[in-house]
């Protein structure tokens, strides 16, 4: 699937599959749709298990792309050896995790070098 302007790089990083996100609001109802599909699509017809979602830029998320997170999560829990990681989650996103709970159902680590060390423990 295309990521023709879309605000994200996909790219191979040892077994994972690291999806960096370039702007700081993810926030845009027809956007996220298209990322939503976009992360589905590694999920269910690439078969991808081990997913980083870098969010070192971005400061606002909607309900919707807290939406798309846990629909990913969900999808590899279902999945044997498959892992969703979080990684640079600033100080507001992790603030609306924590009030969320999601703090405790995501695995967040602080950096993408942090988060490729956790496949060795899968």
């Amino acid at each position: 699937m295309p990521e023709v302007n879309l605000p994200l790089t996909i790219q191979p990083v040892k077994k994972w599959v690291v999806v960096e996100f370039r702007t700081a609001s993810l926030m845009d109802p027809l956007e996220l749709q298209a990322i939503g599909d976009a992360l589905y699509h590694l999920i269910d017809a690439q078969d991808k298990r081990l997913i980083i979602l870098d969010f070192s830029r971005v400061e606002f998320l909607s309900s919707q792309a807290i939406g798309i997170l846990l629909t990913m999560n969900k999808k590899l829990k279902a999945l044997p050896q498959s892992q969703l990681v979080l990684c640079g989650v600033g100080v507001r996103l992790t603030e609306l995790l924590r009030i969320t709970r999601l703090d405790k159902i995501l695995t967040i680590r602080p950096s993408q070098k942090e988060a490729i060390e956790i496949v060795q423990v899968l």
